[in-house]
């Protein structure tokens, strides 16, 4: 199966942002970033396991959590198409703007 999937510009930043933040206070921070695109690979099979969030948008959009890292994609869109990979733990007012900004 091919990885038939497409990171927004600023998705592929995200993860780059967070292999480094990881990296700074664990060696694991490949294994973290290796979690997402594993997860990644799966939704192309599989792209409305995810669920939705209402309260960050009201694009069809759906999410699934990697650790404590929420990915956001478009799971109606080929190649599927990542929006954004965010921390769990932001302001769910911060996720909302950053998926505004990134439409």
């Amino acid at each position: 199966m091919s990885s038939s999937y497409a990171l927004h510009p600023e998705a592929f930043q995200d993860l780059d942002d967070i292999r480094y933040y990881i990296a700074q206070h664990n060696p694991d921070a490949d294994r973290v970033v290796s979690e997402i695109f594993d997860t990644l690979r799966r939704l192309v099979a599989f792209p409305q396991q995810g669920h939705r969030r209402p309260d960050l948008t009201l694009r069809p959009l759906r999410f699934v959590v990697v650790r404590e890292y929420l990915i956001a994609y478009a799971p109606e869109q080929k190649p599927l198409w990542v929006v954004a990979v965010m921390h769990g733990r932001r302001h769910p007012r911060v996720m909302a703007a950053v998926l505004r900004e990134r439409e």
